[in-house]
């Protein structure tokens, strides 16, 4: 806290997480505040006085792990409003909880919930007559695309579908996807046939890798409370098998040319602040750790089985660096001032395209220059809730985006001030 002009700042209280959104309650005496724990997924509600007394979360155990999130006070401060995700991500409905501080006054520890979907909704605040409540309602819609270069244009890719991390088979005949509605992970036909449901809720599932057999696939999953772990299932369903368990994060899984091994991050950038590349033996199960990779993530394994590219763990990566089993040596590749992100191999292991501040660049081997493709000014991208802007590259060459076709309104809610 600090004087209005930012002088004299003093620390009110230090908690496990990243605080967020504080909140004066209208006495000035309260600050009502969101905890995020990035490395858990879990969002939580706290309250400390002013002078930094009396520091507790405000709802323990009303939701075990904890999703809520982002609080504001009726102007009188009786009521306290905030939202309740639905899936621990992005928004949800909106809740009610009377003051309990009030003398005389019986309420309810209990929050009431005031929303009741479709829509996920985030709050706004109370309107000056206090009469009503302004919320958001926010429903979640993406259009998968790729960039047609004889057209310049960003056009409908497998029908357009609602999905993301979407990845193909080395054949190219089947894809495997998330459904960026609950997460799921889904193969079918490219032509979109043949739809097999693998993962169901309350797994959330993400950057699914296919084997090169085409017979398996390596995907992540967590649920709220829990880090991102590395799966393996059929490619025609089952039961999903956790390759390493503990509670340790993994991330981008990626397979070796042949099959046998699996590279993947001992880290990710949200809520990590080390990680390091390791190699699985999907037969023993045995890891080993590659020397030198301390402080990297993002592994992408070249078709070819040669070389690994890796970028440095920062919540924007500057650094593309690449490992050649051969030399069994890193080297530092390229750095872009603006970031790196998405690296995917070309299908014959002599370039790698990558975005870099909303566009699509391309690096070969052996060069330091990178090749600037086109840009992403004309595409609204859709943000997954972990991952980012999403994009990828498909067999053909092309690169893969999910258009964001979202819509986002808002609504005034009466409410009745008792």
């Amino acid at each position: 806290m600090a004087k209005a002009d930012g002088e004299q700042p003093t620390r009110i209280a230090t908690v496990h997480g990243e605080p967020v959104g504080p909140s004066f309650s209208p006495d000035n005496e309260r600050i009502r505040f969101t905890v995020s724990d990035n490395a858990a997924h879990t969002t939580a509600l706290w309250e400390v006085r002013a002078d930094g007394a009396n520091l507790h979360p405000l709802l323990p155990g009303w939701h075990s792990p904890s999703h809520e999130c982002c609080g504001v006070w009726s102007p009188d401060g009786r009521y306290y409003f905030f939202h309740s995700t639905v899936r621990g991500l992005g928004f949800g409905d909106i809740f009610v909880l009377p003051d309990r501080t009030e003398r005389f006054r019986r309420t309810s520890s209990t929050p009431v919930q005031l929303t009741f979907g479709p829509l996920e909704f985030y709050l706004g605040g109370v309107t000056p007559d206090r009469r009503k409540l302004l919320v958001a309602g926010y429903q979640s819609r993406g259009e998968l695309v790729h960039y047609d270069q004889s057209s310049k244009q960003f056009a409908p890719f497998l029908g357009g579908i609602n999905a993301y991390a979407v990845a193909f088979s080395r054949n190219g005949r089947q894809v495997a996807y998330i459904n960026t509605v609950d997460a799921t992970l889904w193969t079918s036909r490219t032509d979109g046939s043949e739809k097999v449901q693998l993962t169901y809720p309350p797994d959330l599932a993400s950057q699914p890798r296919w084997s090169p057999d085409g017979t398996q696939i390596v995907y992540l999953s967590h649920q709220l409370g829990k880090p991102w772990k590395m799966f393996l299932i059929s490619a025609q369903g089952g039961s999903p098998e956790e390759l390493l368990p503990g509670d340790t994060t993994e991330g981008d899984p990626t397979w070796s040319a042949d099959g046998t091994r699996i590279a993947f991050s001992h880290g990710l950038p949200a809520g990590q602040r080390e990680s390091d590349i390791r190699i699985l033996d999907v037969k023993t199960r045995q890891v080993t750790t590659i020397p030198g990779s301390n402080g990297l993530f993002s592994p992408r394994w070249s078709p070819d089985g040669r070389y690994l590219a890796a970028l440095n763990l920062e919540s924007v990566s500057k650094k593309l660096l690449l490992y050649d089993f051969q030399s069994q040596k890193w080297s530092e590749w390229i750095t872009e001032s603006g970031g790196v992100g998405y690296p995917a191999w070309s299908p014959d292991s002599h370039s790698l395209d990558y975005w870099s501040v909303n566009r699509i660049k391309r690096i070969k081997l052996g060069d330091s220059r990178p090749q600037d493709l086109f840009s992403l000014d004309a595409l609204p991208i859709y943000f997954t809730p972990e991952f980012g802007p999403w994009n990828d590259s498909a067999p053909d060459g092309s690169r893969m985006f999910l258009r964001d076709v979202s819509t986002d309104d808002i609504y005034a809610l009466d409410i009745d001030f008792r």
